[in-house]
């Protein structure tokens, strides 16, 4: 810590709990007693049971599950892929200081404004042909993928500033042509930004409502839909247990994410 003195500590530490508890751990801690629970007549949810972690785990809960999973892979990995190119591309435009800039706003832009607004620009854009996306769900899967590029651009060009030129001059002056510096000395020095940036975006994708409330056809309804739904109609315990599948999938998959990271950082 950059606090030295034993009194420092503890006093950070009690400001952090301050901080911390009431605003982060106890919602959630409330979540997941609620996700156990068949009354709540006192300060804390009460009635243990498991039936609303049955009605979680199956029949549309789980394909909402399945939904929300394939959506949020399939737009981190278009968000990857888009972002590191534009970020390795604005790291060579360098000198030009105006190509940067550019870039930096058109893939700002889209978290600067309310995900709601992308969630209509999407609509109203892919609608009609010759790209006619409404109702059905690559249009969940396109609005996921803009407003989470922004957050894997701006980690890939972070790490691309952090980057040793070094290294890939070495490898020039030794006669590797471009593609082979990129693909063998610049990607691997970036795994563990690029890896943090996958889920990073997966996480986002994962907790988006407002723009898919907007999008999403019958067949393919997210969890976070679901949860909103649930709660709207007084479900409460039934939308608490859901909103903890939601967190242990989430979790599950930037753990996973988090152990590749840890190996390519250690490579």
């Amino acid at each position: 810590m950059l606090v030295h003195s034993r009194k420092g500590r503890w006093a950070a530490w009690i400001c952090f709990a301050v901080l911390f508890v009431p605003l982060f751990a106890v919602p959630l801690l409330v979540i997941v007693a609620a996700s156990f629970a068949t009354n709540w007549s006192g300060v804390l949810p009460s009635g243990p049971t498991v039936e609303h972690y049955a009605a979680a785990t199956r029949g549309e809960s789980l394909a909402a599950l399945g939904v929300s999973l394939q959506t949020a892979l399939l737009a981190s990995v278009l968000a990857l892929v888009i972002g590191t190119w534009a970020a390795l591309s604005a790291a060579s435009a360098a000198r030009h200081g105006w190509v940067r800039r550019v870039l930096d706003a058109l893939f700002v832009l889209p978290v600067a404004v309310p995900s709601v607004v992308v969630g209509l620009a999407v609509l109203v854009a892919y609608s009609r042909p010759p790209v006619a996306f409404n109702g059905t769900r690559w249009i969940v899967m396109l609005a996921h993928t803009v407003l989470v590029t922004a957050f894997a651009y701006q980690s890939v060009s972070a790490a691309l500033a952090r980057l040793d030129p070094a290294y890939e001059q070495a490898a020039a002056s030794l006669g590797a042509r471009p593609w082979y510096v990129l693909l063998r000395v610049k990607l691997p020095l970036l795994l563990p930004s690029l890896t943090a940036a996958t889920g990073l975006c997966f996480a986002l994708s994962m907790g988006e409502l407002s723009a898919t409330m907007m999008l999403y056809p019958p067949d393919w309804m997210p969890l976070p839909v679901q949860i909103f739904a649930a709660t709207d109609r007084g479900s409460l315990f039934t939308g608490s247990a859901l909103a903890v599948v939601l967190m242990a999938a989430t979790s599950l998959v930037l753990f996973a994410v988090s152990r590749v990271r840890t190996r390519a950082s250690y490579r």
